[in-house]
């Protein structure tokens, strides 16, 4: 009988091909937990997070991978991006990113790249710049499953009446990563 293939954890019957590296950051916003392949950052979400568990068994099956904890040549850049960001010191974000999803989820996640720093827009203008103006909500979605905390900046999508909407992180962190901006904007 052939073992069955893990949730992205490690276990003596594993036969995942791939490994991401995890290690803990401490941010102004709390811990955060990142993930790092041999390409980049595939993970960085809030230690508190309620689905952390289940985003990270989602991908260790998609990617074909482990968690373990280490080090990674990325984690120091990292941590020393987020450091210059939270001083208002850096604006976006050099360090490799590994990102896996689909086609339309890329596409929703280059979006937010391209939102400039201190700036916010509407979950229907994200769409709309996609070219996919009737899917503000599976833009959201998309956005609730990026899984590349303030590096990929969904938190500068807020709902089409200027309220702030939909942060996995909490809205607390959300109106605190946008103020962040705006004051050194």
């Amino acid at each position: 009988m052939k073992p069955k293939k893990n949730a992205g954890f490690s276990s003596s019957e594993s036969r995942c091909e791939n490994i991401i590296s995890i290690t803990r950051i401490t941010t102004p916003l709390g811990p955060m937990l990142a993930g790092a392949t041999e390409k980049g950052i595939c993970l960085l979400e809030f230690g508190t997070r309620r689905i952390l568990l289940t985003e990270m068994q989602t991908m260790g099956k998609k990617m074909n991978a482990v968690f373990l904890p280490g080090k990674s040549k990325y984690f120091s850049r990292l941590e020393k991006q987020l450091n210059e960001y939270f001083s208002g010191k850096r604006t976006n974000f050099s360090v490799p990113m590994d990102i896996s999803g689909t086609d339309f989820q890329k596409k929703a996640w280059d979006a937010l790249l391209k939102i400039p720093y201190g700036e916010t827009i509407s979950y229907k203008k994200q769409a709309l710049l996609m070219g996919h103006g009737g899917a503000a909500r599976a833009v959201g979605t998309a956005n609730g499953e990026n899984r590349i905390s303030i590096l990929i900046p969904c938190h500068r999508v807020i709902a089409a009446d200027g309220t702030l909407a939909g942060y996995g992180g909490g809205l607390p962190r959300k109106k605190y990563l946008i103020d962040l901006e705006k004051q050194f904007s």
